[in-house]
């Protein structure tokens, strides 16, 4: 045991002395250790970028005036990159835990010097001027570097961002890196709201799914379209829009500042009272999803 703890002291100064004289060397560029990585017969590298190196490593080429083949990427969805800043502005705010994705970026593998250190562990060398091409990311990047030139700079500037890098020098293959990244299918707004943090509107549908009988086991909480053959009724998407005009009088209203509790229990008091009394929704209220028949389902939707 005692020996086992010399040796990795030993190996873990001898790693040291190694990363030091290359990190020396390259102090004037910008270096980052890599885990190299095979797939669909392409070498990749994995690579933690800190958040003020993001706007200088990489860039966008964003196709201009009707000819795709002008740039890497699509041109920016207006907003988008705003949202995102939102996003993590309100979870800093909130002091919450907050994610975004890996960002995808191309290289011509010419550009850069990999250094192997062992096995795929290696160091990254990118020289001044050499910009990585964004594949996938785009927004999240230009929402990073407007906060980080922002007075909010400070409240993500201790954050690292992971990028996967695509050794390509193939201008073709990149544009159809890009496409390929794009056809992810959008997520059904009813998983999503599913999957929301139990807060505001979202915290008031999850309760009142479950204590409102006429929504309990008969909601569809996945898909957009709720099954009949399988005696769903309603959607989640439908039910927190039906929470947020209740309140606001407006289904898209957030209802952050609202407290799930209180707000639950006052409207699961009031659509219990209404459905039990409803003649055309008293007898579904009523009934437990396995005592419904689909035809039954079917006539009262």
């Amino acid at each position: 045991m005692f020996d086992n703890q010399i040796d990795n002291r030993e190996l873990n100064q001898n790693l040291r002395q190694v990363l030091e004289s290359y990190l020396l060397k390259y102090y004037r560029e910008k270096h980052f250790l890599g885990l190299r990585f095979r797939q669909g017969k392409r070498d990749m590298i994995q690579i933690n970028v800190p958040a003020h190196d993001l706007p200088i490593i990489l860039q966008t080429k964003h196709s201009e005036n009707n000819d795709p083949d002008s740039g890497k990427n699509r041109p920016e969805v207006q907003g988008h990159a705003e949202e995102v800043k939102q996003y993590i502005m309100k979870r800093i705010e909130k002091d919450k835990p907050w994610i975004l994705g890996t960002l995808t970026a191309n290289i011509d593998p010419d550009l850069i010097k990999v250094i192997e250190i062992a096995r795929e562990l290696c160091l990254v060398v990118i020289p001044r001027g050499v910009k990585l091409d964004i594949t996938d990311g785009q927004h999240r990047k230009s929402a990073i570097h407007e906060l980080i030139e922002s007075s909010e700079g400070a409240l993500i500037g201790d954050n690292d961002f992971p990028i996967t890098l695509v050794l390509e020098k193939d201008f073709n293959q990149c544009q159809t890196d890009f496409r390929d990244m794009a056809q992810s299918k959008a997520l059904d707004k009813s998983l999503l709201l599913s999957f929301g943090e139990f807060e505001g509107r979202i915290g008031i549908m999850k309760t009142i799914q479950e204590q409102v009988p006429i929504f309990k086991d008969k909601t569809e909480r996945i898909k957009n379209t709720p099954s009949t053959k399988k005696k769903l009724i309603y959607t989640s998407n439908y039910i927190v829009k039906l929470v947020s005009c209740a309140f606001a009088n407006d289904i898209n209203a957030e209802l952050e500042n609202w407290d799930v509790e209180t707000s639950s229990n006052a409207l699961m008091n009031a659509l219990n009272k209404f459905f039990s009394e409803c003649e055309q929704t008293k007898q579904i209220f009523e009934t437990e999803t396995q005592d419904l028949t689909v035809e039954k389902v079917a006539d009262f939707k």
